[in-house]
């Protein structure tokens, strides 16, 4: 018997409504697929409750719990209305991610969908983040919401890196173009490619009288070649596939406001070491994106 894809939302714990409940159910029904929520509560004001006595920390739990749930019946009853199959599901656990991961290999997803948190900088040195620690390890694709100007998206960008480690992560590029692809199709929407190349290291290895500009000619003609191959692997227009110098966070986030753009589809990479401390491009894109990310796993090959 066919069974229909599976989406998963992961929402928040705060009985809040999210931009995530509208872009799920909207994907939901673009691709004709199955929705689940799942929160995972912890509150800590019940939890030391106990301290004092057990039983009535469990009747608390228990009454809170209940009201979580009949909240989020509540949410799910207008994507239901749209015709998506919705479950809904609260769980009680202080620590989360090993949890979600339990659930996401048990439902097998074809998407994972949440808000993202926004963090400081300093927060972000300090400990790693659960929205971090899923665009590492999530072994499906990770769809992390900023924030909805249309909750099933017009515009998807294509984050490519066509001279990036595809020696570790082969064919990174053409997933993230056929996830893009993919999600254009079923939401008609409009798919651009962006290129943002950066000749920061080449700039710093050389002195100021080796660096010529027959050297930075040829670089970009490289770089422009072998973008071009890329896109007119998938078919993408000239006039949707772009090829901008400069540091690429910066230049895909500029991009996305400039364009209006829903969804960025990249890759989850760390190229090196330092990158690694200051976070991948596309962390760095997630902290301070305009609209929303829709990570591609090269470690996973479940999707």
């Amino acid at each position: 018997m066919f069974e229909p894809e599976r989406l998963m939302l992961i929402a928040s714990p705060l009985m809040k409504k999210t931009p995530a409940f509208d872009r799920a159910g909207a994907l939901a029904q673009a691709k004709d697929a199955a929705l689940h929520i799942v929160a995972f509560d912890y509150v800590d004001g019940l939890a030391s409750a106990g301290l004092v006595n057990e039983r009535a920390l469990r009747e608390m739990r228990d009454g809170y719990l209940a009201r979580h749930r009949e909240w989020l019946e509540e949410q799910a009853q207008p994507i239901r209305n749209l015709g998506v199959l919705v479950t809904t599901e609260v769980i009680w656990v202080m620590q989360p991610l090993d949890e979600i991961m339990v659930h996401i290999r048990e439902i097998n997803p074809a998407l994972v969908i949440k808000d993202v948190e926004h963090e400081s900088w300093v927060s972000r040195m300090l400990f790693t983040s659960l929205d971090l620690r899923l665009l590492h390890d999530c072994p499906a694709p990770l769809h992390l919401v900023s924030k909805v100007a249309h909750a099933r998206p017009r515009q998807v960008l294509a984050a490519v890196d066509p001279f990036g480690p595809s020696d570790q992560f082969a064919g990174i590029n053409e997933a993230i173009i056929t996830h893009a692809e993919k999600l254009a199709a079923q939401c008609d929407a409009q798919l651009h490619l962006i290129y943002a190349y950066d000749l920061t290291a080449v700039f710093a290895s050389q002195d100021a009288t080796g660096f010529s500009s027959n050297l930075a000619q040829t670089l970009y003609e490289a770089e422009e070649d072998g973008f071009n191959k890329l896109a007119e692997q998938f078919g993408v227009p000239d006039e949707r596939k772009h090829l901008v110098m400069g540091y690429p966070a910066k230049v895909i986030r500029a991009f996305a406001e400039a364009q209006n753009i829903d969804v960025i589809v990249m890759g989850t990479v760390h190229r090196n070491r330092l990158s690694a401390l200051l976070g991948s491009t596309t962390e760095q894109v997630a902290h301070h994106m305009p609209s929303s990310l829709l990570a591609v796993n090269p470690r996973s090959t479940g999707h």
